[in-house]
C-alpha cells in the first residue's frame, strides 16, 4: 500500500492552493469548486469550505521533507520575504530541523530535513 492523498477544507481555496503552486511545486487543476494538487506521487484536494468555519486542532499539521538544513532555512527566508505566518523560527530538533507555518486557509505546515537529525532519527519509512 502507499500513500495515495490527503483531503481537508478551505476558506479560501484559490490562496491555499495558490500557496502549494508557489512554495512547493504542487500543479493544479479545478474540480468544481475544489482544487487537486498534485506533488510526485501523492495528490492534496483542497475542499472547498467556503461556506462554513472551518477549525484545526492545535497539533494538527501535514509537513514535507527537505534534503538538508540549508534548504530548510532557504524556504524559511523565501516564506519570510513572501508573507507567510510563521508559528515557530527555524528550530534545531533532535528529529532535524524544520518550522512551522499557516498557510492560507489555515492548516500548519511543517518544513523539515533529517539531514541534521540525531542518528536514531535519521531513517524514515522505506529508508536505510
Amino acid at each position: 500500500m502507499k500513500f495515495n492523498h490527503i483531503s481537508f477544507p478551505s476558506s479560501d481555496v484559490n490562496a491555499t492552493a495558490s500557496f502549494f503552486v508557489r512554495h512547493l511545486g504542487c500543479t493544479v487543476s479545478d474540480f468544481d469548486t475544489s482544487k487537486i494538487l498534485k506533488r510526485h506521487d501523492f495528490d492534496i484536494v483542497i475542499e472547498d469550505a467556503a461556506d462554513r468555519a472551518v477549525q484545526w486542532p492545535d497539533n494538527f499539521h501535514i509537513g514535507f521533507e527537505l534534503p538538508s538544513a540549508a534548504d530548510v532555512l532557504a524556504t524559511y527566508e523565501d516564506f519570510k520575504t513572501n508573507g507567510v505566518e510563521f508559528e515557530t523560527e527555524v528550530i534545531r530538533h533532535p528529529r532535524g530541523s524544520r518550522f512551522f507555518c499557516r498557510i492560507p486557509g489555515g492548516v500548519m505546515v511543517e518544513i523539515n530535513t533529517r539531514e541534521d537529525a540525531a542518528e536514531a532519527y535519521r531513517a524514515g519509512f522505506g529508508r536505510a
